[in-house]
């Protein structure tokens, strides 16, 4: 049993999602600043913010619940990429593959709430 939510591998592979985030987003134009850097940015770190708040989460319920708009927000932030690289922002980058990482991480983790 992990001590933190910090212990659990999902969300230190999103932690390293969001940091290629910031990192990439820091080159967007500046005018796009209000626009679709905030925009990725905010649904990135709403992924392992929706994590944290679900480890301490007693019922299964809940716990998927919070897992369930991480998806949602990682979801988000596919369009963002697919929109960033359309748009000559990004490349194609590591953030692809941690991003179908965590995908199928967040599809284990929940089928494993819901099987206890």
């Amino acid at each position: 049993m992990s001590s933190s939510f910090k212990d659990l591998l999902v969300w230190q592979k999103v932690h390293q999602f969001i940091m290629e985030v910031y990192r990439i987003s820091k080159n967007f134009p500046k005018d796009e600043i209000y626009g679709l850097t905030s925009q990725f940015r905010r649904a990135a770190v709403s992924i392992p913010a929706n994590i944290a708040e679900s480890y301490t989460r007693k019922g299964e319920k809940d716990k998927l619940r919070f897992y369930n708009i991480s998806q949602g927000s990682l979801e988000e932030c596919r369009y963002y990429i697919i929109l960033s690289n359309d748009l000559g922002y990004m490349k194609n980058s590591e953030i692809d593959k941690l991003f179908e990482e965590i995908s199928k991480m967040l599809v284990s983790y929940m089928n494993k709430i819901r099987q206890n």
